[in-house]
C-alpha cells in the first residue's frame, strides 16, 4: 500500500506558503483583504491543517484526510469563483456588509486580526501578479490542491 503522507505534507506547506504570501501582500504591499479574501484564507488554512493532521496520523487515515482536504479545497475554489464573479460585476460588492461584520467577530479574527480581519472591498482592483488577479491565483491553487489531494486518495486505494 502506497502512502499519501508526502503529498499531504507538500499540500500543507503550499497552503501555508500561500497564506504567508497573502500576509506579505497585506502588510507590505498594503493590499487590504476583503471578506471573500479572508474566507479564502480560512479555506487555505483548513486545507493545510487537515493535511498536516492526517499526515501525522496512521497510514490508514491518510485517504480520509486527503479527501477531507480536497473537499475543503473545492469549497475554497467555490469562494474564489464567487469572488471572481463579484469582481466581474462591479455593481455587486461584499464591502462593508453583514459578511464583513460577522467575519470580524469570529474568535479567530479577534485573536489574529493581522490574518483574519476583513478591511477591504471585494471589488477593489490591485495590480495583477504575473498577469492574474489574486482571486484568479487562488482559484488556480485550489484546483491544483483538489486534484493533487484526490489523486493522493485514489492512489492509496489501489
Amino acid at each position: 500500500m502506497r502512502t499519501s503522507k508526502p503529498v499531504l505534507v507538500a499540500a500543507g506547506v503550499i497552503c501555508f506558503a500561500l497564506v504567508a504570501y497573502a500576509l506579505y501582500l497585506q502588510h507590505v504591499k498594503e493590499m487590504l483583504p476583503c471578506p471573500l479574501c479572508v474566507l479564502q484564507r480560512y479555506a487555505f488554512v483548513t486545507v493545510g491543517l487537515l493535511c498536516f493532521i492526517f499526515a501525522a496520523l496512521p497510514r490508514a487515515a491518510t485517504k480520509a484526510g486527503a479527501l477531507l482536504a480536497a473537499l475543503a479545497a473545492l469549497v475554497g475554489g467555490g469562494i474564489a469563483g464567487w469572488h471572481l464573479w463579484v469582481k466581474a460585476h462591479p455593481a455587486v460588492s461584499c464591502g462593508i456588509d453583514p459578511l464583513e461584520t460577522s467575519l470580524n467577530k469570529i474568535f479567530t479574527a479577534e485573536l489574529m486580526p493581522f490574518l483574519f480581519k476583513a478591511d477591504g472591498l471585494c471589488s477593489a482592483e490591485y495590480e495583477p501578479i504575473i498577469g492574474l488577479s489574486i482571486p484568479q491565483w487562488s482559484l488556480i491553487w485550489f484546483a491544483i490542491l483538489a486534484v493533487l489531494l484526490i489523486w493522493a486518495a485514489l492512489r492509496q486505494s489501489r
